[in-house]
């Protein structure tokens, strides 16, 4: 991955965003309002710091009674194509209530261990042992080869950050992305922590993702078409100058880990699928400070900011109902998530 410019580009030369727009028809004004506490040119100190690949332990065992999902034991790969889930039965749904307790319970055990100076790894150690304590698989184990428990995504990182040697640092924002299989269904859930105190542009930028996600569950109604819960994450994220994720998406979640529908983040206007009870997906924005666009490192999972600018991300399980979607990944400890600007 090739280094970004700490400096300002000329007026005339491509926009730092990614936009494909001359600078100056583009971030050249709001670069120049920075003094104001909006950074949005390209910042040095952050560029200096950015997250670098770490060394990446073996993976850890998991019991041999523990149920495993079908993949696991097909090299990794889903066998079959991406089933829909919707509507779920009952039973379905009692399980997942479960699993996706399960799994937010993991986030609330990992809180009180984030701080500077543990790695990426020693997370996922904990993690994949309060998983497997509870009966229940890791469910990004092995996954299309995926070697950790969880992702861990830091800083400028987008999603599937691979948990590592790196040590957090203070001022880091970090999201840990739980999933879980148990009782034949996945509880799908991530949420962002600050490392001691983080700059209020990251601040910031985890408010209004907080304030983007609950603008899409509001929206997971039904009679509501599949692209409202995104256009509804659109409309608050871009008022706010920030850029929404587009190539990584939520999705319909049950006994499959991936199922249809696409829950897109953004309004896509082919999205007119319409919401009914007994729907069970994921909404999961991922806002970036500055542009949308992402790169991908070299070993293929990991995502980060095309001008290496912070991401954040928070994400629940959402059963569709007569009335107000109901979240499937809290806890008695858990609070939804709310507009907090």
């Amino acid at each position: 991955m090739s280094d970004t410019q700490t400096q300002a580009p000329g007026r005339n030369d491509p926009c730092w965003c990614g936009s494909g727009k001359k600078y100056k028809r583009c971030h050249a004004g709001q670069d120049a309002g920075a003094t104001r506490g909006r950074r949005r040119g390209p910042d040095p100190e952050r560029i200096a710091a950015r997250v670098r690949p770490g060394r990446i332990g073996e993976a850890r065992p998991v019991p041999a009674d523990i149920p495993r999902p079908a993949y696991v034991d097909n090299d990794g790969t889903p066998p079959g194509p991406r089933r829909p889930a919707i509507p779920q039965d009952p039973d379905v749904i009692a399980r997942m209530r479960r699993a996706g307790r399960a799994a937010r319970e993991v986030l609330e055990a990992l809180e009180p261990h984030v701080r500077p100076g543990v790695t990426t790894d020693q997370l996922d150690a904990l993690a994949h042992e309060h998983i497997v304590s509870l009966g229940a698989y890791p469910s990004p184990l092995q996954y299309h080869g995926f070697p950790k428990a969880v992702c861990t995504s830091v800083n400028e990182v987008i999603c599937h950050g691979i948990p590592d040697d790196r040590t957090l640092q203070e001022g880091d924002a970090l999201n840990v992305d739980v999933t879980l299989y148990l009782d034949g269904v996945h509880g799908d859930t991530s949420t962002m922590f600050r490392v001691g105190e983080v700059d209020p542009d990251t601040d910031r930028l985890i408010v209004v993702t907080e304030a983007a996600l609950a603008a899409g569950i509001d929206a997971a109604r039904p009679g509501n078409q599949l692209r409202e819960i995104g256009r509804a994450i659109q409309d608050l994220a871009e008022a706010e100058g920030m850029g929404v994720v587009r190539t990584f998406v939520g999705h319909g979640i049950g006994e499959d880990f991936h199922a249809e529908p696409t829950v897109y983040h953004y309004d896509e206007p082919s999205a007119t699928l319409v919401l009914e009870p007994g729907m069970t997906l994921t909404i999961e924005p991922m806002i970036n400070f500055g542009t949308w666009r992402h790169v991908m490192w070299d070993d293929g999972w990991t995502a980060v900011t095309a001008d290496l600018k912070p991401s954040a991300q928070m994400e629940h399980t959402v059963l569709i109902t007569d009335d107000a979607p109901e979240l499937l990944t809290l806890t008695d400890r858990t609070e939804p998530p709310r507009d907090r600007r």
